[in-house]
């Protein structure tokens, strides 16, 4: 497909829109360890302050003026992400107990219908098939997500949880966008809408085994889920405290094991574990503590029944950096026996149990892998690893809810491969084809090629880059391109497909992923190696992988265009000031670029748990100073910076849209460059964006016609940062 840009009339400098007026300097003062740092851009930290609102409101309206001339393009993408997606459509239906679970999306409507219908007996373990729009026999909708958003900006399902007997589903939403959740209580076999109404919830509601009880998790002024409560139904009393964390460097979550047998507290840090157990059928009892935390020991428990005795597998990294899986009497779990030993060159991930399986999530070279160990009467067997051909792909289970199942649910998708879904067969090893995602129009996997190559750092290390593009692209240097990075919290960038990615590579685009240091793609060591004080390293990885695009042909620096979101935020930032010359642009999404700042004070949501990624700088002068070397906004030079977009909501409570507020503010008043440095704020929205299908594809055709007219630039004689 020819690119739309290459042919629309350039803009003249005339039909631009008038200078932005400079933001306004109100200096204050920062100190820290002998160090005074003057910021003049603070005052915009006070969202209520209507002057804020109003400097917000004006950038929005001076990057949509900016960007003007990209309307056509923008409504083109939305209209080929539209065409594209099955609008009508229904997911897999998941088995649990008597039902079928399943999710529908109408078109024309934004939000997920979620239903169910009854399985035909016991042995119903083929999931039902319709057509898209028709309904199945029996259908029951349990929440539609269209009515709950009726009347709000913004809208975020949080919680969805049926009791045992599938009488009563307890959900939650959030209307802000600020991650605080209103949890309501629905009896299905009448519809009736209880009175139990929770406020001030984090996202999830879990349980007790008699559906009495529901126990939930709320936050701390600093955003921190720090309380676990017991609710229940129908009661005018006062709500049950059952757990509080007050260390701030911890985090508490709640559910259930797979078996469904216990209510699970787990706490934790970036680099500490505690997990907590109860019998679900006991919800007033005390929940007993599995391991004790100790400082570095990160583990995850799952019940599991072998030879008629409770057993918990228990997956740690105490003595084995990247995991080893234990098996342990639930009586006594300090008495372990090694299932699956710790490797260098194998990260173990996850153990899900189930009542004849248990299943293995692990990763190799950079890629992830299941393997399926059966449990008998006399223990449990070998693993036997799935075999997938494919050079890059994800694989994962995918909705398993039954404790004995006949089939195991798999998941498997690449970045040419639409998401597919497999019903294994464990005594056969048959895989049947559930669902491969549709994409309609002229779509071809055939007509994509994907690759892997490994670059060398500037230390020497090897980093994972993964190529993708449409088959005859040129090397030689003429494509234009795009590269992703992350780099923290040990997340790692796994193979996936992207309808909206195919509006770049039907372009020409060569898109990459860059797997730096502070992700998880190689182990716990490859984390550990880009964070805190080695956090450079993911930048520097990140740059020399930019720099291998256009050594070898992929595309070339004046046509590369560089993106990342969050923490891959600060790693834009950062780029940025350490290698304006390797890129045309940078898109820098909810971007963490005032880390110092933020860092520094621990009354900010999120702060303090964040000492474990990057370190502790308001009490450590060495953390302080090498923070202060990479932090984008402290680092702003007077140099030839790339086209620069930063995107944030009003509403985030996870890197605050003071942030990139700040940042673009700096730029632009060392470097003077207002037409090529952009704010966009989205006033009713959160961390992960606008809500609803259409508006996020609204939001993604905003950023791609964006992205392509920066990579686009100097194939029609526009000079930079014109």
């Amino acid at each position: 497909m020819g690119s739309p840009c290459r042919t629309r009339p350039v803009r003249s400098r005339n039909d631009r829109p008038a200078a932005r007026r400079p933001t306004p300097r109100r200096p204050s003062e920062r100190k820290h360890h002998d160090d005074t740092v003057v910021d003049a851009y603070e005052w915009l930290r006070d969202k209520d302050d209507p002057e804020t609102i109003a400097y917000l409101e004006a950038e929005n309206a001076w990057a949509e003026d900016t960007t003007a001339h990209l309307a056509e393009l923008r409504e083109q993408i939305f209209t080929e992400i539209k065409d594209r997606t099955l609008e009508t459509d229904m997911s897999v239906p998941v088995r649990h107990d008597r039902w079928w679970y399943y999710s529908r999306t109408v078109e024309g409507r934004q939000y997920a219908i979620r239903c169910r219908v009854p399985i035909a007996g016991p042995e119903d373990w083929d999931p039902p098939v319709v057509e898209p729009g028709a309904t199945l026999p029996g259908e029951e909708v349990l929440l539609d997500s269209n009515d709950e958003a009726e009347g709000h900006e913004f809208f975020s399902l949080g919680a969805f949880s049926v009791s045992d007997d599938g009488d009563l589903l307890a959900w939650s939403v959030d209307t802000q966008g600020d991650e605080r959740y209103a949890i309501r209580v629905r009896r299905l076999s009448t519809g009736e809408v209880l009175q139990d109404h929770i406020e001030g919830a984090a996202p999830g509601a879990t349980w007790s085994a008699d559906g009495r009880h529901l126990f939930y998790v709320t936050v701390d002024d600093a955003w921190r889920p720090h309380r676990v409560w017991r609710h229940e139904l129908g009661s005018t009393e006062d709500d049950v405290l059952v757990f509080e964390e007050p260390d701030e460097r911890y985090f508490v979550g709640l559910g259930r094991t797979s078996s469904e047998r216990f209510l699970v507290i787990a706490v934790g840090s970036k680099v500490t574990t505690e997990v907590r157990l109860l019998d679900a059928t006991d919800p007033t009892g005390e929940f007993d503590v599995v391991w004790p935390r100790r400082e570095g020991v990160d583990y995850s428990v799952e019940h599991l029944v072998v030879g008629g005795r409770d057993q918990l597998a228990i997956l740690h990294n105490d003595g084995a950096i990247n995991f080893e899986l234990v098996l342990a009497p639930l009586e006594d779990p300090t008495a372990t026996t090694v299932l699956v030993p710790g490797s260098d060159d194998v990260r173990l991930e996850a153990a899900d149990a189930f009542a004849r399986h248990l299943v293995l999530s692990y990763r190799r070279d950079a890629t992830t892998r299941l393997a399926l160990m059966p449990i008998g009467d006399d223990g449990i067997g070998e693993a036997q690893e799935l075999d997938f051909e494919a050079e890059l792909f994800t694989c994962g289970l995918a909705g398993n809810a039954e404790w004995d199942p006949r089939y195991l649910r798999i998941g498997y998708t690449s970045y040419v491969e639409p998401a597919t879904i497999w019903d294994l067969d464990p005594a056969t090893g048959e895989r049947i084809l559930r669902r491969r995602a549709p994409v309609l129009g002229d779509f071809d996997p055939q007509d994509y090629e994907q690759h892997r190559a490994w670059v060398r750092a500037d230390d020497g290390a090897l980093v994972p880059l993964s190529i993708v593009c449409r088959k005859g692209t040129p090397r030689d240097g003429s494509a234009p391109g795009v590269i992703y990075g992350y780099g923290s919290y040990e997340i790692s960038l796994d193979p996936d497909f992207s309808i909206s990615r195919l509006s770049l590579l039907d372009r020409g685009f060569v898109y990459a992923v860059a797997h730096v240091r502070g992700g998880g793609e190689l182990g716990r060591a490859w984390y550990d190696q880009g964070k805190q004080l080695a956090k450079m390293n993911t930048f520097t990885d990140f740059i020399a992988c930019a720099r291998h695009l256009a050594d070898e042909g992929w595309t070339s620096a004046d046509r590369l265009v560089a993106e990342g979101g969050s923490a891959g935020g600060l790693l834009m930032g950062a780029v940025a000031n350490l290698a304006p010359d390797a890129f045309a642009g940078i898109f820098a999404d909810v971007p963490f670029v005032d880390p110092l700042t933020t860092i520094l004070d621990p009354s900010l949501p999120l702060t303090v748990i964040e000492w474990d990624e990057w370190g502790d700088p308001l009490h450590d002068p060495e953390v302080y100073a090498y923070m202060k070397r990479y932090a984008p906004y402290e680092n702003v030079a007077d140099v030839a910076y790339p086209s620069i977009l930063a995107g944030t909501s009003l509403n985030d409570t996870r890197v605050l849209y003071v942030e990139p507020a700040k940042w673009v503010a700096r730029l632009r008043e060392v470097t003077g460059a207002e037409r090529s440095v952009l704010l966009r704020t989205e006033m009713a929205a959160g961390h992960g964006g606008v809500s609803g299908r259409y508006a996020a594809w609204r939001q993604r055709a905003w950023e791609l016609a964006w992205i392509i007219d920066t990579a686009t630039q100097v194939t029609r004689g526009i000079p930079r940062n014109s």
